[in-house]
Parts: structure tokens; sequence; C-alpha cells
């Protein structure tokens, strides 16, 4: 036993930030963001916190799956951007909705949604739940380095969700792994301790960006390889391919790779940047809001993140 999607949802900030706004504030512009990167606007939280985004996600995908919330045996969300150490994300949402089911963050950066969907597997696999809630959440703009072009004319702010139930959609998985922070680092708060010495690390989102391309094409077509063959599938058999919304060419450049045609690799980074764990939800809701996925179409979902982490799964919808 596994599980399949009985509905989606996403919520996203109301601040629109288009690329000649962010040109006003660091030397870039419309035409560089976009030829490098693929986005030409993103949302920003102004007052929302990842909580608030999470929840109206979730909200959206509970009421479009006819759950009631108090049926929910677990809830998941994967987050790096969380308002508190503690309670978790997770929790915060089950006290929104009133819930009382075990709750609790999933921490694998971009690829922490399609890790917090493997988690649920296993929780259904061994029948410990009927209904589940997995979200992927972020509040990036708190990550960021304003004053940085190489990073913050990538990121976003949103939140995604899908509600799971007992079902047999879920047909294979991949997870990776390798530990470092040489790539993608964001630093933690070391906080005040009077005893602590060493220098405070910088606050924000580093990555070497070509170090970063390199392992993201090889992760997306080596996982996306394995899981459809795992699935029993060819890559013909494939409807779509929801991908990570990391940069527009790591995309075309794990596209032009494999033997899946261009047109079914979906995107939306042009409208909401890179929103890390929240990206593939938020796809996969407007994919499935605007009629897109039709019944029985096999979906391979890709990711990579910082740890370095890869996740990769093929959904049968």
């Amino acid at each position: 036993m596994s599980f399949s999607i009985l509905g989606t949802g996403h919520c996203v900030p109301k601040r629109v930030v288009a690329n000649d706004e962010l040109g006003q504030r660091v030397d870039t512009g419309d035409e560089w963001i976009t030829q490098r990167v693929g986005v030409r606007e993103r949302r920003v939280c102004t007052t929302e916190s990842t909580v608030q985004l999470a929840y109206g996600a979730a909200k959206s995908a509970i009421e479009a799956s006819g759950v009631d919330p108090g049926d929910l045996g677990l809830i998941l969300c994967a987050t790096i951007s969380g308002d508190n150490v503690c309670p978790s994300v997770a929790c915060s949402v089950q006290e929104l909705l009133g819930a009382s089911c075990p709750a609790l963050d999933i921490s694998a950066a971009c690829s922490g949604f399609i890790y917090a969907l493997d988690v649920a597997a296993g929780f259904f696999s061994r029948q410990k739940v009927q209904r589940a809630l997995v979200i992927g959440a972020e509040r990036m703009s708190a990550l960021v380095d304003w004053s940085d072009r190489r990073t913050c004319v990538i990121f976003g702010d949103g939140a995604g969700a899908a509600v799971l139930g007992a079902g047999s959609g879920y047909l294979s998985s991949k997870l990776t792994a390798r530990g470092g922070d040489g790539v993608i680092k964001v630093a933690g708060w070391q906080g005040g301790s009077p005893f602590y010495q060493r220098e405070p690390p910088y606050p924000y989102v580093s990555m070497n960006g070509q170090e970063t391309y390199k392992f993201a094409v090889t992760a997306f077509c080596t996982d996306i390889a394995d899981v459809t063959a795992d699935a029993g599938l060819t890559p013909g058999d494939i409807a779509w391919v929801i991908p990570h919304q990391a940069n527009i060419r790591i995309i075309d450049g794990a596209a032009r790779r494999l033997d899946i045609p261009r047109e079914r690799f979906c995107s939306n980074i042009d409208r909401y940047g890179n929103t890390s764990a929240a990206s593939i939800p938020i796809l996969l809701d407007e994919m499935n809001r605007g009629g897109r996925l039709r019944r029985g179409d096999a979906l391979a979902l890709c990711s990579f993140g910082g740890g370095l982490t890869s996740a990769a799964c093929i959904i049968r919808w």
C-alpha cells in the first residue's frame, strides 16, 4: 500500500517584485535575470509568515480533497525557513486546522517536499494512517542577501500542499544525500553565548553556481531515469516532468539529456522564482487546477538542494 493524491493547494504572498524593481536595488536588470535564471517576477512576504503561507496552502488542499482535518493522521511540512525553531511549522498548521495528529517538519532544502512524500509513504505502507497532509512552505526572502545579485534574483516565497489518501499512486522513489556545505549553504543563528568563540558565519544563502548546475543536471537525469525504470515504465510513459524550479537553464540542461520531449517539462519559475521546498507542490497544484493532469498520468517529480540532497519519484495521477 502507498498513497494517492486526493487534493492539492498553494498559497503565495500578495506582493509581486518584478525584475525591473530589483534592478533599482542591485546592479542587474530584466534581461540579465531572465536569460541567466528564467525569473521575471517573484512573490515576497511583507506581512505573511511561513506558517500563514503553509496554512493557506493546506486549507486549499483540504477543501479540494473533501477530507475533514480531524481525519488527518499525519502532517508533514518541508521547510528550511520556519518562523520558529519550536514549534514546527507543521505543529502550528495543525493547531490552525484543528487537527489532532502527529506533525513535524522535514529539512532537506529544495528536495524537502519529495523527502516528505517518501516519509508519508512509509506511514501508509505500515497502515498507520489513512489520510495525510504534506506541505512545502518557504519564506526564502528572509534567507537572501538583498545586496547580492547572484542570489537575490533567484528566490521567492510561497507554499504548496497535497492531501494524501491510501492508494497505489506512489510507484517509485529515490532519495540521495551527499553531506557538505561547500556548494550550497544557509548558516543558522549562532546564539548569544558569551563562551562561544567562533566568528559568526554569513547568515544568508550562499552557493557555488557552477557546481550547483553540474550537480543539479546530473541528479535530475540520473534520478528520473532510475525512478522511471523502478516503476516499470519507459521515458515515453511519462506524461509530465514536474521539476524543482531552481533555474530554467538547469531544467533545459536536463531535458536535453533525457529521452523525454522538452514540452513535457513543466515550469512556472518565471512567475515565482525558486521557492525551494514549495516549488514542486505549487507547480503541481497549478497544473491540477489548470486541468492539465488526467487520471492515469505518470508524473515524474524531481528535485535537488542543499545538503547536497536530491530526490525523485513517480506518481500515478
